[in-house]
């Protein structure tokens, strides 16, 4: 075995068979781990997101967005059995060593290259360690070691005015601002909320921006994402609400599915996010935390969050 750093591993493998990843992230929560992977390829990587979909019985569920795998796992050993072209790929172990995530990978051929190699040149790698280099025929395996982060959504809504604005852009805009700052900005979610709302500007919809951050700098995001808000906002109705971890309650889906379906209030939301723990802030004033919590009960079912309930 041998352990190299993403900069050794480029020393070491200038081949034009090594395609590099552009990052690798791993969120933990208990023994429940997200794994977010920027692949070298766009829609080609759909076999890789199938084979380890497939074969892995470590990964609970996954999805792929343009180059971006998400893998849902949790923590154990299960060893791959192999084949060519039916089980070609895989993670067949998971373990959280203090401040760190090693994720065992192994594959036949190409998926053996992407393993450990083409992976572990991605930013946000600490360092791997070879077991096998793969290419040809040869099965390839590596644990790729990354520092172990937390999952912290953020609701946004209500930050325009019937004259001007776009909560939609705003968020994004926060988004790319926090990640500008260090912060893993994942991503965007537009959630479709009660059409005949009498409040709304128009579209009536709230924002979910997902991040992945170091524990000790929790704090840190939610502060920045309150002070840049109370400086951009145009509504005097502005609020957010802050998700961690990697679950979502069932109790607060099916509010987000009732403020989709009609009209909800404050004290709701209000007494709903005291029963669940999770924060809400009135950055500028109270309506927003409606939509804002909301926002946080569909951030990983986009099918969902983006339809309208048009009944009155």
């Amino acid at each position: 075995m041998e352990i190299l750093k993403p900069n050794e591993l480029k020393e070491k493998f200038s081949d034009p068979w090594i395609a590099p990843y552009e990052k690798v992230l791993t969120m933990v929560d208990g023994d429940k781990v997200e794994i977010v992977e920027y692949h070298p390829c766009i829609s080609g990587s759909h076999w890789l997101l199938h084979q380890y979909r497939n074969n892995s019985e470590l990964i609970d569920s996954a999805y792929r967005d343009g180059n971006k795998h998400v893998y849902k796992c949790h923590v154990g050993s299960t060893p791959l059995d192999l084949k060519a072209s039916f089980n070609a790929a895989g993670i067949d172990e998971i373990v959280i060593d203090g401040d760190e995530v090693k994720v065992t990978h192994a594959g036949l051929a190409g998926a053996g290259v992407g393993a450990g190699m083409c992976r572990g040149m991605g930013e946000g790698v600490k360092y791997i360690e070879l077991i096998q280099v793969g290419g040809g025929s040869k099965a390839g395996k590596a644990t790729v070691v990354t520092p172990k982060l937390e999952k912290v959504v953020i609701g946004v809504d209500d930050t325009d005015t019937k004259d001007a604005g776009a909560t939609w852009t705003m968020a994004h805009n926060l988004g790319v601002e926090l990640a500008g700052m260090g912060f893993e900005y994942l991503d965007h979610i537009i959630v479709q909320l009660y059409p005949h709302n009498p409040h709304k500007t128009q579209n009536c919809v709230s924002i979910a921006l997902t991040f992945a951050v170091e524990s000790d700098k929790k704090q840190e995001l939610i502060d920045n994402v309150t002070k840049i808000l109370k400086r951009d906002t145009l509504s005097d109705k502005t609020a957010i609400a802050i998700l961690e971890g990697l679950d979502i309650p069932e109790k607060l889906r099916e509010y987000s599915i009732a403020t989709k379906s009609g009209m909800m209030d404050v004290e709701t939301a209000e007494k709903t996010a005291e029963e669940l723990n999770i924060p809400l802030i009135a950055v500028t004033g109270e309506q927003g935390k409606v939509g804002a919590l909301a926002a946080l009960g569909l951030y990983d079912d986009v099918e969902e969050a983006v339809k309208a309930y048009d009944k009155k």
